[in-house]
């Protein structure tokens, strides 16, 4: 990607310096988390994180009735710890910002094109464990999306792991991990969210984690349309790289390398090929309008 001439983003924190937050999980009868009125053990919590790995959701939200025993701060509150010196490596984070400010300035001409104000969301660096307005954020969970206090959370080592468990690296897919949280941000700009949690609330798990597929699926088209108008930044190979990842990520190819099977019924992000056409639907047209996965078939 051409990052060189981006404009860094100042909306952040870093609290990469920073102590553990000093949180825990109250236990269930037996040491079992509680999903949807029954025990997980320690296979079905493994498997909720890995499945949670992927982009936009907190695993917390799908333990359950899990509560943190302490309170979680806003974003600009402390998380508990003393400040230190940041453990980002630079380039790295000046990467980051350049791309979450290429972010701000696409969907505010975009948003300014039908006479609305933009307002970007804050990306909260940490270290292994920290809290945000939505719960716990600690680094196996991947990056999410908290749309209580519209903050983006990020551990940077999960582009490791991107790279190296998934096979998804280069500068792009990074870049569309980003994207796709600042495309969850655009739902709750929109109103999206709140109507998708009010449906999700009045329906079964099954029928609710199909309203969360088509969350997912069009905050990959986001992505998508924010590339799409940002040309100037790819590179030959990025949409590959890009491709790569959303592959990775889908629930089936998740469910097969972490219980051998596929079950369609729990899936929460889409299958690999899913992700990959949304993702392209939006580099292609790079109209938002094309992102709606809530009407029709996906």
């Amino acid at each position: 990607m051409r990052l060189d001439d981006e404009r860094e983003s100042t909306n952040f924190e870093d609290r990469t310096g920073r102590s553990g937050g000093g949180f825990g999980f109250p236990m269930g009868g037996g040491g079992g988390l509680r999903l949807g009125g029954g025990k997980m053990g320690c296979g079905g919590l493994a498997l909720i994180i890995v499945l949670a790995l992927v982009f936009g959701v907190n695993p917390l939200t799908l333990l359950g009735d899990g509560q943190l025993t302490a309170p979680a701060p806003q974003i600009g509150q402390s998380a508990g710890g003393g400040n230190g010196q940041s453990t980002i490596d630079p380039q790295t984070r000046s990467n980051i910002l350049k791309v979450l400010g290429s972010t701000e300035a696409r969907w505010g001409e975009m948003f300014a094109a039908q006479g609305q104000r933009y307002k970007p969301p804050t990306l909260v660096f940490y270290s292994r464990n920290d809290r945000s307005g939505c719960g716990a954020a600690q680094s196996a969970m991947g990056p999410f999306y908290c749309p209580a206090d519209q903050g983006i959370y990020l551990d940077v080592t999960f582009f490791d792991e991107l790279a190296t468990r998934f096979g998804a690296g280069g500068d792009f897919a990074p870049a569309y991990v980003i994207a796709h949280e600042v495309g969850h941000h655009i739902q709750t700009l929109t109103g999206v969210s709140d109507q998708v949690r009010q449906a999700q609330s009045r329906a079964s798990q099954a029928e609710g984690n199909a309203l969360q597929v088509r969350m997912e699926l069009q905050a990959d088209c986001y992505a998508g349309v924010w590339a799409a108008n940002d040309k100037n930044l790819l590179e030959p190979g990025d949409i590959e790289e890009g491709m790569t990842a959303a592959n990775a990520i889908g629930d089936d190819t998740l469910q097969k390398q972490t219980q051998g099977r596929v079950v369609p019924e729990s899936f929460t992000h889409g299958t690999s090929a899913q992700r990959m056409q949304w993702l392209r639907r939006g580099l292609e047209t790079g109209d938002p309008a094309q992102c709606d996965t809530f009407s029709g078939a996906i």
